[in-house]
């Protein structure tokens, strides 16, 4: 079976990725509206994790809209889980077996709920695979720690190629820097710069 990943460089989607591994034939899929070259950052983790690695073309009146709502709204949840499911759609029509993506048990956003997962598979003959869907962050922790090496940080300083990144730059183009820091949660993100 050949699967994309929707893949950031972070630690989940990597480990959504080598869970896949034995199974599947993984591809990542390194998703970007063009708004700047973050998602590069995660063509360089895809290298070394050794998958090979699809640069995916976003639309960016879905990015334009996204920070659009995230302004509105006073945060980025709407907006980052509007960006993904338009990922996952795009992914759905490049023509592997299946799509997968990094999200986890306890995540917030994004998030893919069983109508959205099987609306994708039925319009588009694809599989959706979660291998996280029913792991915790302290699982993933645990089996990051033995497999990878990560860089972590405020995501301001931890580059990686998602739809944050992106996000935050459309965001501080469109109505300054300090309304990114009014919307987004300061949090920490992790890159993936290695094998354990």
């Amino acid at each position: 079976m050949e699967v994309g990943v929707l893949y950031s460089g972070g630690k989940d989607s990597t480990l959504a990725a080598l869970l896949l591994d034995p199974l599947c034939e993984v591809t990542l899929l390194c998703c970007t509206f063009g708004l700047t070259d973050d998602f590069e950052h995660a063509r360089e983790a895809a290298d070394v994790v050794g998958f090979p690695a699809q640069v995916v073309e976003l639309d960016r009146s879905v990015a334009h809209e996204a920070a659009g709502r995230i302004v509105a709204d006073g945060f980025p949840r709407n907006g980052i889980q509007r960006v993904h499911e338009h990922a996952l759609e795009v992914a759905a029509a490049l023509g592997y077996d299946a799509v997968a993506d990094g999200t986890r048990r306890d995540d917030r956003v994004p998030t893919v709920d069983r109508p959205l997962a099987q609306s994708l598979e039925d319009r588009h003959d694809i599989a959706h695979l979660a291998p996280l869907a029913g792991t915790g962050r302290t699982a993933v922790d645990a089996l990051v720690a033995g497999s990878l090496v990560v860089e972590t940080g405020p995501s301001e300083t931890v580059p990686k190629g998602d739809y944050e990144t992106e996000l935050r730059a459309l965001v501080a183009a469109e109505h300054g820097r300090e309304t990114v820091e009014e919307v987004f949660p300061e949090h920490t993100q992790s890159r993936v710069v290695g094998r354990a």
